[in-house]
């Protein structure tokens, strides 16, 4: 038997940008429902961001010891799984348990339902046999889950996605990961980093293939130095498994690859007829749902996070999360402006991004200048030593004066790229920034002599 309930407003979906607005409108006095099918605080917490860091920490940790006797005397580090699992399991995840994240709703005057939502037309969610009717309105925060590809043989075999890789007790002997975007590439260099002998296959004639192609040149470099064997321009026609090993055939040659563990990581989708967007008007065969600039997706609902297509980042879905819920609240403010939307490789060097690249400015018609130096003609990168891989590029709209992308790759890219962000998002005059000063000796005084060399 069916019931109907009452809320002001329906969450469907609990990852970082869900849970945020389902709890910052409970305190503000809302009737709030959370729906979540799997662990409140989504993907991020438990199998992305912060447990594949932890890896990638411990990654980079082993990489620095190798580089000692370079610069400082002698060193040996042993890898050891053990530490990195325990710490993921202890530290980041509660071994997969959401009680906290759970509890922190409740206190906050939350109700949370564990189910899977589906809408059953405006301002009403079903889960299960339970019917919630939304005063305010319905938010639909449900990610994405990992794109599988259609390749002959892998469907029914134990292959892993980012989950297992996270996830894994013990590192496997070899791996073939298909797919070189960001999570393959960083997982790649994780677990050759720790013994594990990897083949990264990706379709694209570079990895990191939506970056500057100094970005995926940068990545293979260091993914090779690592020992990880690199097939671009290369894709898998058939997969078999034996019951001990992976068999991977490459198209277009009879070369065959054989690993104990096989990775997917070849992208995330989002499969809107589990949510019924028909039933408010919305197309299910889409590949993500339309938002105005405050997050609206129709009367009565909202939309944040992966579904809405402007990436699959946490810092993307909590900055919608922040405009929905003004909205919600009946506050103002500015719409969502994706101009300086930035984004982070974490491997060793780091690839941080912002902005278009030259060819998305290019293929827009913008008159671009664009510059780039190494971070090794640096004085700072001179001084790092080994690791001290990378660059700068920058992309300027010749005909207004500013930055509208660029790249920050080296040994503390995420951070550099703070400044580039501000930079674009702001719209500083490019030759107001060729006048500031920056300081030396740092990674980010780099950023200088790239606006000097804008040609």
């Amino acid at each position: 038997m069916s019931t109907n309930e009452q809320a002001d407003v329906v969450v469907v979906g609990l990852g970082p940008g869900g849970e945020y607005i389902a709890g910052t409108l409970a305190e503000a006095g809302l009737d709030v429902v959370g729906v979540e099918a799997e662990l409140v605080g989504g993907e991020c917490p438990y199998w992305g961001c912060v447990p594949s860091k932890m890896m990638i920490r411990a990654g980079n940790l082993l990489a620095e010891a190798g580089r000692v006797p370079t610069l400082a005397g002698d060193a040996v580090a042993t890898p050891d799984w053990g530490r990195v699992a325990g710490r993921i399991r202890g530290e980041a995840t509660d071994d997969w348990n959401d009680q906290m994240a759970a509890d922190r709703l409740a206190a906050k005057g939350g109700r949370l339902i564990r189910g899977r939502g589906r809408l059953a037309g405006p301002r009403r969610v079903t889960v299960g046999d339970r019917t919630f009717e939304a005063r305010r309105g319905v938010v639909l925060a449900t990610g994405t889950r990992p794109r599988i590809p259609p390749v002959p043989g892998l469907e029914g075999t134990p292959y892993w996605t980012n989950r297992d890789a996270v996830a894994a007790k013990e590192p496997p002997a070899s791996m073939v990961v298909l797919g070189g975007g960001a999570i393959g590439v960083e997982l790649a260099q994780v677990f050759a980093r720790f013994t594990c002998a990897v083949t990264v296959i990706e379709g694209q004639d570079r990895l990191l293939a939506q970056e500057e192609p100094a970005a995926g040149e940068l990545a293979a470099q260091v993914l090779r130095a690592d020992g990880v064997t690199v097939l671009t321009g290369a894709r898998a026609r058939q997969v078999s498994h034996d019951g001990t090993e992976f068999t991977v055939r490459l198209e277009g040659n009879e070369q065959m690859l054989s690993a104990e563990r096989l990775l997917v990581a070849t992208g995330r989708h989002t499969d809107l007829t589990t949510l019924a967007v028909d039933t408010v008007g919305l197309d299910p065969t889409a590949a993500v749902v339309p938002t105005d600039g405050q997050m609206r997706a129709g009367e009565g609902l909202w939309a944040v996070g992966d579904i809405t297509g402007r990436g699959a980042f946490t810092h993307v879905s909590m900055y919608q999360a922040e405009i929905a819920v003004r909205d919600i609240l009946g506050q103002p403010g500015p719409d969502a402006d994706y101009r300086a939307l930035p984004r982070v490789t974490f491997t060793d060097p780091e690839i941080g991004s912002v902005g278009l690249t030259e060819r998305q400015a290019r293929e827009r018609g913008l008159r671009v200048r664009t510059s780039m130096v190494t971070i090794p003609s640096s004085t700072r990168g001179w001084i790092h030593g080994p690791g001290n891989q990378g660059f700068i590029k920058l992309v300027e709209d010749a005909d207004r004066g500013v930055l509208i992308g660029a790249t920050s790759a080296g040994p503390a890219g995420g951070e550099v790229l703070y400044g580039l962000n501000v930079a674009i998002h702001a719209e500083v005059p490019v030759d107001r920034l060729q006048h500031m000063i920056y300081t030396y000796p740092t990674f980010h005084r780099t950023i200088e002599a790239a606006l000097g060399a804008l040609r």
